[in-house]
Formats: C-alpha cells, structure tokens, sequence
C-alpha cells in the first residue's frame, strides 16, 4: 500500500467516525429529553396521589361524622374528623408545593407542564371546601 492509499483509509475512518459520534450525539440528547418527558410525567402522577390522597382524608373525615354517630362519643368524631380534613387540606398544598418546586430544573421536555396558576387555584379551592367541611363538623 502506498501513501496515498493509507492516507484516502485514514480520511474515509474519520469521516466514519465524526458520522458515528454524531449518531451518538443525537442518541444521547435524545433519551435526556426522554428522561426529561417521564420526569414531568412522574411529577404530575405525584401531583395527582396527593389530590387523590387529599379527596379520600376529606370524605373520610365528613363521612367519619354520619357513620360513628351514636357509636363513639361526640368530642371523638369531632376530632377525628377534624384531623382526617386537615389532614386533607395538607395534602392539598402538599401537592402544589411539590408541583410547583421541583428542585433542580430537569432538561427541556418536550411535554408541557401544567400551568402552576391552575393548580393553586384548584387546590386552593378544595383547601376551602376541606376548611368548609371542618365548619359543618363543629357546627353542623
């Protein structure tokens, strides 16, 4: 082989190579905006095992007053209750604030966020109808 053969090899191996490390490249930007999509989606199946979490302590605590009535004393529903709805309102704004402070910024997803706006505002809502539900158990 003579020097120009060894020489057109060479040019050819690393046209090869800049054409693989570019494959590998795109390989790896890639799976990180992959990993970037699961994470905002594993966001918002937390988000939504808080609400859910926070709707059960709520009708639980309502329920709590209708279902031991005449079994347990009063003072012992009440506080019950109590508890299970402000239990409720906690995993509200327990959902938000994991929502909205992720920590570290992931990489850009290719998915959408949920605007954070809506969900103050939702679980703001349900936070009241839980302080509302704690009323009608003192009172009502």
């Amino acid at each position: 082989m003579d020097q120009k053969d060894t020489a057109e090899q060479t040019k050819q191996a690393a046209q090869h190579t800049a054409a693989a490390a570019q494959v590998t490249k795109d390989s790896a930007d890639r799976r990180t905006e992959l990993a970037a999509d699961r994470t905002v989606f594993a966001a918002e199946r937390t988000y939504a095992a808080w609400v859910r979490t926070g709707l059960v302590a709520l009708a639980s605590g309502i329920g709590a007053k209708k279902l031991l009535e005449g079994v347990v004393p009063g003072w012992m529903i009440i506080g019950f209750g109590t508890v299970l709805i402000l239990f409720s309102a906690f995993c509200f704004v327990a959902g938000v604030w994991r929502q909205v402070f992720v920590g570290a910024p992931p990489p850009n997803p290719d998915v959408p966020r949920m605007p954070p706006a809506v969900l103050v505002a939702v679980n703001s809502f349900l936070a009241l109808v839980a302080l509302t539900a704690i009323a009608g158990i003192w009172f009502g």
